[in-house]
């Protein structure tokens, strides 16, 4: 049941600073008839942030689906709700920073206002404060992607957070799910009504890949690829599983090829110590096209995905036609065309002998690689996804007019 709302104590933060809205409309130019105008709102991460990471990288592909879909998406705001640690004292703070930036978005966006609001990630730990409340006021459509529920964290030190997203959730006309692990909370959350569909994660394929096949040496060492953060936590686990898992492949010839920096890239470096040359640390690599020559240059991803809410590394790795290996879990199982299977959390053993299976057949696993590409074209890309949006909010565009 869900808990009583409690009233945080009045707070007086500062204002929140206007977005730079126009930096990130889409450099396209409109048609004569005017794109139908909506609002874009990532409470987790904006897609102006300046740290890179797939939260970030995400909005700003919805950004683009949008434009894509047919519709002219702007950001509304900045404005972050992000509470990583369960503090009370900040979540006032940005309850009561939220009743600001709603004043000064309703006053910005009533002249003009857009055709729909559009928010990008709302859950217990970063819960959409403006969107509903802005949408009401406008008497406009909103709607909900890579949403998430949990009944439990209505009790707990994030109770007001979480009872805020569910109240959000419940005021949306649409809500996309990505991950099964989400639908059926959601599904059970939701009042009689409301449409919950599936948005799948998606990213730009970019141009047709390299045929890794023919670069293939069977006589030389299989090559792995991981990208990722160095960071305590979920991070740090899986650098730990993958160097447990290397640690068991004394009879195969590999060489890891490792991208990726952070705060615990000293911690990550110790875990690789005893494996020398064959792993190479080249550090945060952030040009999107060094990054896809490292991907085409690879022959196997080998990430466990520990705590991945999707994984956006795996789509980039199959767009580049790259195999991945991850673990058991809803955000690999969510997008990765595996080779062979994926392993069970915790089973270093198992790991190893997935990397061993590949190696054992180069020119299968090249093979392979293409088709997950082709895979992913079919239903992780940008254009499904802008398929998918322009047909469902188009729809509550025109209800709504």
């Amino acid at each position: 049941m869900t808990p009583p709302r409690m009233t945080p104590p009045r707070m007086t933060p500062p204002r929140a600073t206007p977005p730079r809205a126009a930096a990130l409309r889409a450099a396209a130019p409109h048609p004569a008839a005017r794109r139908p105008r909506i609002a874009f709102h990532a409470p987790m991460k904006p897609p102006d942030h300046p740290v890179p990471s797939g939260d970030r990288e995400i909005a700003r592909l919805t950004l683009r689906a949008l434009h894509m879909a047919g519709f002219d998406p702007f950001l509304a705001t900045s404005f972050r709700t992000l509470d990583m640690e369960g503090d009370r004292l900040r979540q006032h703070a940005l309850m009561n920073e939220a009743e600001i930036e709603i004043e000064r978005l309703l006053e910005t966006l009533r002249p003009d206002p857009p055709a729909l609001w559009f928010t990008y990630h709302c859950y217990w730990k970063a819960p959409d404060l403006v969107g509903p409340r802005v949408a009401a006021a406008l008497g406009i459509p909103y709607a909900v992607s890579e949403a998430s529920h949990s009944p439990r964290r209505l009790d707990g030190s994030w109770s007001w957070f979480a009872e805020e997203s569910l109240r959000a959730l419940r005021s949306a006309a649409l809500v996309y799910w990505t991950t099964e692990r989400d639908r059926p909370a959601l599904a059970q959350a939701l009042r009689p009504g409301q449409r919950l569909r599936q948005l799948p994660a998606f990213v730009d394929p970019g141009p047709a890949p390299v045929r890794r096949a023919a670069l293939a040496d069977p006589d030389g060492p299989i090559r792995l690829l991981t990208v990722a953060m160095m960071r305590l936590g979920d991070k740090l686990a899986s650098y730990r599983a993958l160097a447990d898992a290397l640690g068991d492949l004394e009879d195969v010839d590999w060489r890891l090829a490792v991208i990726g920096d952070g705060p615990a890239r000293r911690i990550v470096r110790e875990l690789f110590d005893d494996f020398g040359g064959r792993v190479e640390f080249s550090g945060e690599i952030t040009d999107p096209d060094r990054l896809r020559a490292a991907y085409e240059a690879s022959e196997l991803l080998v990430w466990p995905g520990v705590g991945e809410g999707v994984g956006m590394v795996y789509l980039e790795a199959q767009a580049a036609a790259l195999s991945c290996l991850a673990e058991d879990r809803a955000g690999p199982r969510s997008v990765v065309l595996p080779f062979g299977g994926l392993p069970e959390p915790h089973d270093g053993a198992a790991f190893a002998d997935a990397i061993r299976e590949a190696a054992r057949d180069r020119e299968a696993l090249a093979r392979h690689g293409m088709a997950a590409r082709a895979h992913l074209d079919a239903h992780h890309s940008l254009g499904s996804a802008a398929a998918r949006l322009g047909a469902d909010l188009g729809a509550l565009v025109e209800a709504s007019t």
